[in-house]
């Protein structure tokens, strides 16, 4: 499998290039899909009673503020991941900094309806895997430091498992836990 993309050079000439896609992407952006999908249909079950419920008792975001915040992030944790397999180094990351996202997120987003919820994680997790099926095993390979663990250089795979691919499942299990099911 191989798909060609066009870049035009310093000169201005137009050059092909041959990217071969990448079965690693691809099981990738699958569990991306797999694990908002499972979100996804268990967000659509609850009553609006349990909509509003506390995720945990040290988490007081309610489930639907949950299910929209997997949502948001899917942009930024990919932005993050196609950094590393660019080669940058993630420095403005920090554990207070996604504190701070998240607290804004649930301030502003405290009223969201199941609906706009569940079209926003429909829309960005397909957007998230289509973004993931584009890295090639070379992007997924490629290690940059990662603020956001101790200036680790971690791989791009590493990054896309860790948080897109990882937090649907990670607050499916919270949410579940919180209304007993």
């Amino acid at each position: 499998m191989s798909t060609a993309t066009n870049s035009l050079t310093e000169s201005g000439i137009n050059t092909k290039t041959e990217r071969t896609a990448s079965r690693r992407a691809e099981s990738l952006a699958a569990r991306i899909e797999e694990g908002a999908a499972g979100l996804q249909a268990f967000a659509e079950q609850l009553s609006d009673a349990e909509w509003l419920t506390p995720v945990s008792p040290t988490d007081k975001r309610s489930i639907g503020i949950i299910v929209h915040h997997v949502a948001s992030m899917y942009p930024i944790e990919v932005g993050v991941a196609r950094a590393v397999a660019d080669g940058q180094s993630v420095a403005h990351v920090t554990w207070e900094l996604v504190a701070q996202i998240n607290a804004k997120h649930a301030a502003e987003n405290a009223h969201v309806s199941k609906a706009a919820a569940i079209e926003l994680l429909r829309q960005n997790s397909r957007e998230a895997a289509a973004a993931v099926r584009a890295f090639t095993d070379e992007d997924l390979d490629r290690a940059a430091p990662l603020s956001l663990n101790s200036g680790a250089p971690l791989t791009a795979q590493f990054v896309i498992e860790d948080h897109a691919l990882r937090h649907s499942w990670h607050h499916l299990r919270a949410i579940r836990k919180s209304v007993c099911r």
